[in-house]
């Protein structure tokens, strides 16, 4: 049973993936940011959208509030045993790479795991990070619509514990511009160097 679950949420994944590759590379004649894009697939539905959360000192805030600036959004959870840190370690890396070239980015954590992901717990995470990074969590329909309005995907495993429980959820990296929305997407095996490359070329061609 356990591993036909697996199967089945690798397979969820893998169709999440090639939808939002298909999304994200729709680069056209009129596309300013056709040059930083990795495809030239034309066409697709829409990724990113309005949200409500609860920010990591408990204000409930909108996607307005959060993509103030350019942002790097990560969809994930503080009890991730390996995963999440690893890649949210490497999203503040490549905002550290951009703030020494001159471009500010924000970096933003939003729990899919609402249960165990406190307002308290998801700024300690963060914290830890970086110092500019924003954790945002919420009820579990905040979570739900904000991950929808992304396209991601997460599940928790029902271990039957209520503290400890994994939870499987798309690992991409999404790049928002305040006035462009959502331009780009990053995967995992992309570097802290290969990341602050790309989002500079989008910051450039604004």
């Amino acid at each position: 049973m356990t591993r036909t679950i697996a199967i089945a949420a690798l397979a969820v994944a893998i169709l999440l993936l090639g939808g939002i590759y298909w999304m994200t590379t729709m680069s056209g004649p009129d596309d300013r940011f056709a040059q930083c894009r990795q495809g030239q697939v034309v066409g697709g539905p829409t990724v990113g959208g309005p949200f409500t959360l609860v920010s990591e000192t408990g204000e409930t805030v909108t996607d307005k509030e959060v993509i103030d600036q350019p942002a790097l959004l990560y969809f994930g959870y503080t009890f991730c045993p390996d995963v999440c840190p690893l890649d949210v370690a490497r999203n503040a890396e490549a905002v550290e790479i951009l703030e020494e070239r001159g471009k500010i980015v924000k970096p933003v954590f939003i729990s899919v795991d609402p249960r165990r992901d406190t307002p308290e717990v998801v700024g300690d995470f963060t914290d830890n990070m970086h110092p500019r990074m924003l954790g945002l969590t919420g009820s579990p329909e905040q979570v739900k619509a904000a991950s929808q309005a992304y396209r991601t995907y997460y599940q928790a495993h029902d271990s039957g514990d209520d503290d400890y429980y994994l939870v499987d959820h798309t690992t991409l990296t999404y790049l928002v511009l305040p006035e462009a929305g959502f331009v780009e997407f990053f995967r995992r095996d992309e570097t802290p160097e290969q990341m602050a490359d790309r989002v500079g070329c989008f910051l450039d061609a604004q």
